[in-house]
């Protein structure tokens, strides 16, 4: 049996010794480990949850009949397929039997070709149903930082590490990183992580405050402070004393705003508008931009003073595309939320999806990732992902397209297989002295998948 299906097997029901025998050894030849039972009572017997395998089972038996027998399957494990065979040709029977669950009918004469294909794609659902169900096993034993940002690759593990290692200290910290990467959520990872975490965590996103009101956003003012002050204002650095002031895009702030934020950060005093008393504001700032912040500085759209003040600590969040191997953890992570977000079942991950899903360039990252999460679990999952984006990477070379496909499809492979190398190269039918080179040159390891 190929590799794909070790440990899984047929439970093959058929109470006439002949058929029986000639039917198991079709699918013995085929490859597959058979279980065989005279009799819906016996198959019941050995039958438990999470059954290693699928059930064959032929409708007329003698006691129980197959169609009695699916039924008592589907009560001890909903998701295992069931493919039901019938001499009767009964199209009710046939009806009867996808409504109480059967993965599919065949009607006797049944052509090995046809019954090896059935027994084939319904192992393949089996084996798809085990994997997604570890996955999300694994997904809901995280705890802490690692349920917070998911990934196992060597950038994010580097990622958590440095978070982990200022966790007993509150510096200012810069957050770099492409839209829709995470930036917001690795300033909360920072948050929690920090002796600040029972306070609160502000955030704002300085790229959408009108330059009128930022001052009085960020500062606060005083009553009568102008025109339309009726009352007094906290502002945003004051509500998140005692914890931690989040400001995304911070390159457009205004740089007049610039210098006094940087006296915040100097000597965590403010002053709201309005007013000439010192506040004393014990929290810290995390900032992060999309931009290279160095060259906003070089070419004076950002305060020389108040770059190096954030410069001390600096985090990267790599783009999705560079770290592939992620990409089915984050997307089975963003599946269960939206399946509870919009009180839907979560739906299994084809190999081809997930295959289109590592090999797909993400430009929007992580958000256009969980956005295809969303589509997917209502139904809405198109030929493509994003059209814009689609058409972006059509602009890329042939040889990087391919080189992103194989990179991903091997990470996809060495991730089911446990970083087992012989199984990877039988399962993508190379040899293991050809996968071997293709991992050097990937920088993959199997370790890694262990």
């Amino acid at each position: 049996m190929s590799a794909m299906y070790d440990g899984l097997r047929v439970m093959f029901v058929e109470d006439d010794p002949a058929v029986r025998a000639a039917t198991a050894q079709t699918l013995d030849l085929a490859g597959f480990e058979v279980e065989r039972h005279a009799s819906a009572e016996s198959a019941l017997k050995s039958l438990k949850e999470y059954f290693p395998g699928v059930l064959l089972v032929d409708f007329q038996l003698t006691g129980m009949n197959g169609i009695a027998l699916l039924e008592r399957a589907m009560t001890i494990d909903r998701n295992l397929p069931v493919i039901i065979v019938t001499g009767h040709g009964d199209i009710s029977i046939a009806v009867k039997a996808m409504h109480a669950g059967a993965y599919d009918f065949l009607e006797k004469p049944v052509s090995n070709d046809l019954l090896i294909g059935v027994v084939t794609r319904a192992l393949e659902k089996r084996r798809l149903t085990f994997e997604v169900s570890d996955l999300r096993r694994r997904l809901e034993q995280k705890t802490g930082i690692d349920s917070m940002l998911i990934g196992d690759s060597l950038a994010m593990v580097a990622l958590r590490n440095s978070i982990l290692k200022l966790s007993d200290v509150t510096p200012d910290v810069l957050i770099h990183g492409e839209t829709g990467s995470g930036k917001e959520l690795v300033a909360r990872a920072l948050h929690e992580c920090s002796p600040l975490r029972d306070g609160p965590f502000v955030a704002i996103n300085c790229g959408a405050i009108p330059e009128s009101m930022f001052e009085s956003e960020l500062f606060g003012h005083e009553k009568g402070a102008f025109t339309g002050a009726q009352a007094l204002r906290i502002g945003k650095i004051e509500h998140a004393s005692g914890g931690t002031l989040f400001l995304d895009e911070v390159e457009a702030m205004p740089m007049a705003l610039q210098v006094k934020l940087l006296r915040v950060l100097q000597f965590r005093q403010l002053e709201r508008l309005g007013s000439n008393k010192l506040i004393e504001i014990p929290v810290r700032v995390v900032a992060a931009t999309k931009l290279d912040l160095k060259s906003q500085r070089d070419t004076g759209r950002f305060r020389s003073d108040l770059y190096f003040r954030f410069n001390v600590v600096t985090l990267s969040i790599p783009p999705l595309r560079e770290r592939r191997e992620d990409i089915p953890q984050l997307f089975e992570h963003h599946v269960l939320l939206a399946a509870a977000r919009y009180k839907r079942e979560a739906p299994i991950v084809t190999d081809q999806l997930m295959r289109d899903l590592v090999s797909f360039d993400w430009p929007g990252n992580v958000r256009e990732l969980g956005n295809v999460a969303d589509r997917f679990v209502l139904g809405l999952l198109g030929g493509r992902f994003n059209s814009d984006a689609a058409n972006d990477s059509a602009d890329r070379s042939l040889k990087d397209v391919v080189g992103d496909f194989e990179r991903g499809l091997i990470i996809e492979t060495l991730r089911r297989h446990h970083g087992d190398v012989l199984a990877v190269s039988e399962s993508l039918g190379i040899p293991k002295k050809t996968l071997y080179d293709k991992m050097r040159r990937y920088a993959l390891s199997g370790d890694e998948f262990r």
